[in-house]
């Protein structure tokens, strides 16, 4: 048995994260028992020391409280595999995606589709992921030698709400704008929500880019231009390489994974 903790048990992020590990385990006869740490730090380190009670022989992470240091620590006591993050120290234990990249690359594009005039609608700044993706934002727009001020960047959480919230932020900051580079999916939606409430129209008044290509992305109207995180994979290789580890006795080997872009109708050509 191994264990998983995920900051979450819902959402469309995780599902294919926790199905991508249990798939690949269960084809070796290897069960898993999942527990939530709600992307706390006192609550992951609680299901932690219960998984470690339960004597599973190896943890596989997707959390965001817990810092290098603890991870090192911990690392010494039991196998541990590490998904969408990078810990120095720990690079051959990383399934991680390079999300500066991937910022970068959905900024590039709506520069390359004409767009002079971009804000970014970030996650949090206690997570990892959504610091990247701003930075790969900023990263574009000074190569592209566009401005870039504190209105420029909101950062809200990767959540319809917080999209709606950040949308109304830069409105209400008046700083004009003709794309929108959201910090993930479920954020980009709030936009859609907050253009459907004013009267806005996507992509006619402005353009929206998500991140993390759910299924959702594909059925909403306009469909949403984002950039694809291999979730299911990155899970799959993670659990392959737990196993390897623990039971074939392999050495581990980290992984960088890539986004790509998935063109739909949420970016207009200006």
């Amino acid at each position: 048995t191994l264990g998983m903790i995920v900051s979450h048990l819902d959402g469309p992020f995780y599902g294919p994260v926790m199905s991508g590990v249990e798939e690949t385990l269960r084809k070796f006869n290897k069960h898993m028992i999942i527990a939530s740490g709600f992307g706390k730090e006192l609550e992951e380190k609680e299901a932690v020391e219960f998984l470690m009670s339960r004597q599973v022989d190896g943890l596989i992470l997707l959390t965001e409280g817990l810092d290098s240091e603890y991870l090192q620590d911990l690392s010494k006591k039991i196998p541990i595999y590490l998904i969408n993050q990078h810990v120095d120290g720990l690079e051959n234990r990383n399934m991680w995606l390079d999300n500066n990249d991937g910022g970068y690359k959905a900024t590039r594009y709506l520069i390359d589709q004409g767009h002079t005039e971009i804000v970014c609608i970030g996650g949090q700044n206690y997570k990892q992921d959504a610091n990247e993706r701003v930075e790969g934002y900023q990263w574009a727009m000074k190569e592209a030698g566009l401005t870039v001020t504190d209105k420029h960047i909101v950062r809200t959480n990767f959540e319809v709400e917080g999209g709606i919230d950040g949308m109304q932020k830069v409105w209400d900051s008046g700083l004009p704008y003709t794309a929108v580079v959201a910090g993930n999916d479920e954020a980009a939606f709030g936009i859609y929500k907050w253009a459907e409430r004013n009267n806005r129209s996507i992509p006619n008044d402005f353009s929206v880019i998500g991140f993390d290509d759910i299924l959702m992305a594909n059925y909403v109207s306009p469909r949403l231009t984002s950039m694809h995180f291999p979730k299911f994979e990155m899970a799959k290789a993670c659990a392959m390489m737990a196993y390897q580890e623990i039971y074939n006795k392999k050495a581990p080997g980290g992984v960088k994974f890539k986004t790509t872009i998935v063109a739909r109708d949420s970016v207009a050509k200006r």
